[in-house]
């Protein structure tokens, strides 16, 4: 635990309270990735005389093989080990004391440092997130390659030794001299011929064998890497929703303005223009079009109904006026029978 404490993955808040918005550490991945690799070099040593002989069958490609799981690993470490340089910044940051300099959080600071306060908009949250999303995503990209990289060579190494297998029955086939008459010399000759077959079928296996082994190894370290990341912008955007202001990117329509699809309208206008200074970024901008979209489709749309609401209006006026002649037709009709 020393170990991660030196990267501060064991601070505690300065008051000693419970804080909700308090960045956690990565050191529980960390830990579980530590405890599963060693499980893995406990159960190699157990069978190191089987994997010793496998190995054997086909030293380069499964060095080659190893070589990669290895790097896989280092990489799946360093992805988590870097989150808690960021963790650190942050809840400095929120401390008012910043005894470090981010580096995935770079940007972020840049733009902090620029606003006047700390209330920011949903626009400015947005844009802070969305790169470090992709940033993380990015460096996840490795780690995926190396996974399908290890079944290939596994898969490479499986073809490999079927075609010597194949090749060498048939040398094997083509050796045998049953016209000879002696069935002890053709049984000795079968014998030494399928040495080389069951040598290729080692190469196939053994590589096949590594390579999906390496590829499981990899792929819990890379699925804890990626929790330690999921767990990391979850809360950050928790603490960023926080000192949010909702209300900044909306506008507050007056209450004596009676015209509701005009305050829609208005807002609408507000999105498109939010969208063209957030257009930098492609997801940003396609969002805020389509709200915007359809924000002009419900404007359209109370229109129409305010004209059918209307023309109905209109209808029932007509309706009352052609009544009331009725009537006074019926009145006039009913007073001169009277008189008469």
């Amino acid at each position: 635990m020393a170990f991660l404490r030196k990267f501060g993955g064991s601070e505690a808040s300065e008051d000693g309270g419970y804080d909700p918005y308090r960045l956690s550490s990565p050191q529980v991945f960390l830990l579980s990735m530590l405890v599963f690799l060693a499980i893995v070099a406990f159960i190699a040593a157990i069978l190191a005389r089987q994997i010793s002989s496998a190995f054997t069958t086909n030293p380069g490609l499964n060095g080659l093989i190893l070589g990669v799981l290895a790097v896989g690993i280092l990489l799946a470490f360093v992805q988590v080990v870097r989150l808690f340089r960021e963790i650190r910044w942050v809840n400095s940051f929120r401390a008012g004391s910043e005894v470090v300099e981010p580096v995935l959080l770079a940007p972020m600071k840049a733009l902090l440092s620029r606003s006047t306060s700390m209330a920011l908009s949903t626009s400015s949250m947005r844009t802070m997130l969305d790169p470090i999303a992709t940033r993380l995503d990015e460096t996840r990209d490795i780690s995926r390659y190396l996974i399908g990289l290890l079944v290939f060579l596994g898969l490479l190494g499986t073809f490999w030794g079927l075609l010597q297998t194949i090749g060498s029955i048939g040398d094997t086939i083509q050796s045998l001299d049953p016209g000879s008459g002696d069935a002890a010399s053709v049984l000795e000759s079968l014998k030494s011929g399928l040495a080389a077959p069951l040598e290729g079928m080692g190469t196939a296996f053994s590589s096949s064998l590594f390579g999906l082994a390496g590829s499981l190894v990899l792929g819990f370290l890379d699925l804890q890497a990626g929790r330690a990341q999921t767990r990391f912008y979850t809360e950050l955007e928790n603490w960023l929703s926080s000192v949010t202001d909702l209300s900044s990117d909306i506008i507050v329509a007056d209450p004596a303005k009676a015209g509701s699809a005009e305050e829609i309208k208005a807002l609408s206008e507000r999105l498109r223009n939010l969208q063209e200074s957030g257009g930098s970024n492609p997801r940003i901008a396609t969002a805020m079009a389509n709200l915007a979209d359809g924000i002009s489709g419900l404007v359209k749309n109370m229109r129409s109904e305010q004209q059918i609401m209307r023309d109905w209006v209109e209808a029932q006026s007509e309706e009352q006026k052609a009544m009331r002649n009725t009537l006074e037709k019926i009145a006039d009709a009913l007073k001169k029978r009277e008189l008469s």
